[in-house]
């Protein structure tokens, strides 16, 4: 199972810093919707140069004009694009065959999505490289959520999926147990005091 680093901050010099301190203990280096929103794709750009070893995962969250806007993303250096798993079929096929251009995937993230299990066959039929079972920061704070709820519905829908949300030292096995191609972890490493030894401390827990 793979580790993937969500790092949510607003500025490229912070998403360098983050970078290049959690880069030996992870294998996927995601820049976050509100980093992209905040710097546009030249943290892309500047996170690949970096690092270009790494897999670099644009947290576009694409919900219309799927192949135009995965296209801009992997010409800038994106290894994995997402696109939300409640936009339409139309819009997912599109990013898909820009990512058969450029030889790169699409992610299609589940957030929001009631059946997950159902749409996440949908998305991977439809050509996504493997499905995000996801519950945001919004949806964690609500009453009642369970990070099991995420493990299960990976289980029950029978394709390649990574589990994001709430993702730590002490979960991260329950997620490989669940069968989950990659785990992806946000705050438990970016808000650490030391946010190398806590990205190493997960990778420690990955059997």
């Amino acid at each position: 199972m793979q580790l993937q680093f969500a790092m949510d901050t607003l500025s490229i010099d912070a998403a360098l810093e983050l970078a290049a301190a959690a880069a030996p203990h992870v294998d996927i280096l995601e820049l976050g919707t509100p980093l992209i929103k905040s710097e546009g794709l030249a943290a892309i750009t500047a996170v690949k140069k970096a690092h270009p070893d790494k897999i670099v995962f644009a947290d576009l969250k694409t919900m219309d004009a799927g192949e135009l806007e995965a296209d801009i993303a992997f010409t800038a250096g994106a290894d994995l694009v997402t696109v939300l798993g409640s936009a339409g079929n139309s819009t997912i096929a599109g990013a898909v065959k820009a990512a058969e251009k450029h030889g790169k995937g699409i992610v299609v993230d589940l957030i929001g999505v009631a059946d997950k299990p159902a749409r996440a066959r949908q998305a991977v039929a439809l050509g996504a490289r493997f499905v995000e079972m996801h519950a945001g920061l919004d949806e964690q704070a609500e009453p009642g959520f369970t990070f099991q709820t995420l493990l299960d519905d990976g289980k029950a829908s029978g394709v390649p999926f990574s589990v994001a949300g709430g993702v730590s030292a002490t979960s991260v096995a329950s997620v490989q147990a669940a069968g989950a191609r990659v785990a992806v972890a946000g705050s438990a490493i970016y808000s650490a005091p030391d946010v190398a030894a806590a990205a190493a401390k997960i990778r420690a827990a990955i059997s």
